[in-house]
């Protein structure tokens, strides 16, 4: 049996992976975007912290989160959003993947995956490295042939703000590689 354990770094930068139940595309629906949007920022109202940056794809979503000083508490904060995510989903009519009769009991619906990934960020290299990560993903997955066209993505208001031109990672020869933090991103 796996022992997970994560780490406590107050103050720290982490990297998530959340991924759906089965990997179902819950995200190609706008109202399960913006739903989730909402959950976010009234977890951040609730207990604060920063999102650096994140990216939804229709099956999963990565983030980079910054907490406040003396706080490590992020999986409080995950715990909420997706149980806060999944009542309103559900109270909607979302549909929700079938579950076992185990995580029935323990109280538990069909639309994430139990567990999550998670990376404490250690320098600023890592940090750039998973910032460029979350920004390319749906190009990684085909879902588009530049950032600039995934509209789910912290890529535009970094763009707004001059840190990646609009046309970033557009050209196949100028793509990123992330062989060094491939065993980080638990995709």
């Amino acid at each position: 049996m796996p022992n997970w354990r994560r780490a406590h770094v107050p103050g720290g930068t982490f990297f998530f992976t959340l991924v759906t139940e089965y990997r179902a595309p819950l995200f190609r629906s706008q109202n399960a975007r913006v739903m989730f949007g909402d959950c976010i920022r009234r977890c951040c109202q609730s207990w604060p912290f920063e999102v650096n940056a994140i990216v939804l794809l229709p099956d999963h979503l990565h983030a980079i989160w910054t907490l406040p000083t003396g706080d490590s508490n992020y999986p409080k904060r995950w715990a909420w959003i997706k149980k806060e995510f999944t009542k309103n989903w559900l109270s909607v009519d979302g549909r929700e993947q079938t579950t076992s009769a185990g995580k029935k009991r323990d109280g538990r619906r069909g639309i994430w995956q139990t567990k999550f990934w998670e990376h404490t960020i250690e320098s600023e290299d890592d940090f750039q490295s998973h910032f460029d990560y979350i920004h390319f993903n749906p190009v990684k997955h085909g879902l588009v042939e530049c950032p600039s066209e995934w509209p789910w993505s912290s890529f535009h208001r970094w763009v707004r703000r001059g840190v990646y031109p609009v046309n970033w990672a557009c050209e196949t020869s100028n793509q990123p590689r992330f062989h060094s933090i491939d065993a980080t991103v638990g995709e």
